[in-house]
């Protein structure tokens, strides 16, 4: 785990910017196509613009989400919503998105639906990028649920334990496979869980399944 701390989320996101769009690049120069993800929350409302600014060939990456919250793509709780709002509206129109929200009135149903258009993407994924829960929890990937689970979906719904509306989430081994992660931390709490975790790894808590799991380093961006 590679760790970057900044003074301010201004000089993060600068710093974060920098980082993915070399990320990208450096799959472009092996693939015809990349795949960035990207979470839903506050703090992407500043990190994202900054990553809209750089110069990049945007119709060879396809943009997608980490998780979604099973409401109305135009709703305020939207992680579509926020990521259109922060980053496509600010790339050329040809930018490819594929969304996780679908038609059907519950999540669980949709599974399958969403697992052919991620299934469509450019995969390992090339960049994924994610926040870190006060809980532990990355995506839409909850403590108290099983890793272990083996699943033929690159995708899961999920009841969370705490919150108005279902979620759909991508899979720890879709996450896992990616060929880089960016964590995203703010907040004094979310450093001292992620120090905790580093030095005594907790099996109920996703944020370790997931570093047990990676091939490549993580690479934290923090602020003080």
């Amino acid at each position: 785990m590679q760790r970057r701390v900044y003074p301010d989320i201004e000089s993060l996101s600068q710093g974060f910017a920098e980082f993915a769009a070399a990320a990208l690049r450096d799959t472009l120069n092996r693939k015809p196509q990349a795949t960035l993800v990207v979470p839903g929350g506050n703090t992407p409302r500043h990190y994202l613009p900054a990553l809209a600014k750089c110069q990049l060939p945007w119709d060879r990456i396809t943009v997608t989400l980490s998780d979604e919250r099973w409401v109305d793509v135009n709703d305020a709780q939207s992680n579509e919503q926020l990521v259109k709002q922060h980053l496509m509206n600010h790339l050329p129109v040809n930018t490819p998105f594929v969304g996780l929200k679908t038609h059907h009135g519950n999540a669980f149903d949709a599974i399958e639906t969403i697992h052919q258009r991620l299934d469509k993407l450019p995969l390992p994924l090339s960049l994924t990028v994610l926040g870190l829960g006060e809980d532990g929890h990355i995506a839409s990937l909850f403590p108290g649920m099983n890793p272990d689970l083996t699943d033929i979906h690159h995708c899961i719904a999920v009841a969370p334990p705490v919150a108005p509306s279902l979620r759909v989430s991508l899979s720890l081994e879709l996450l896992a496979s990616s060929e880089q992660i960016a964590l995203v931390v703010t907040g004094k709490s979310k450093r001292q869980l992620l120090n905790r975790l580093s030095k005594h790894p907790d099996s109920k808590i996703p944020m370790v399944w997931l570093m047990q799991r990676l091939n490549a380093a993580i690479t934290v961006f923090e602020t003080n």
